[in-house]
């Protein structure tokens, strides 16, 4: 398992943490995301051989937010 951290920017509120942090555990390969407000950070333990940071970094985008 690899981590890592991605900035998250638009996050407004609580509602949209838990929108990023669901979106986030939902794909394959993800063991655990942590989304925090304050810092706009997501905190994500995933399997290299399934996914991707750039596949994390898109998903975190079409739900509406900027991810880096």
């Amino acid at each position: 398992m690899n981590d890592i951290q991605l900035t998250v920017t638009g996050m407004t509120c609580g509602g949209c943490v838990a929108s990023v942090q669901k979106v986030l555990a939902a794909l394959p390969g993800v063991q655990t995301a942590e989304v925090t407000l304050t810092p706009g950070q997501a905190h994500v333990v995933y399997d290299p051989a399934r996914i991707d940071r750039e596949t994390l970094i898109k998903a975190v985008t079409d739900a509406g937010f900027g991810a880096s």
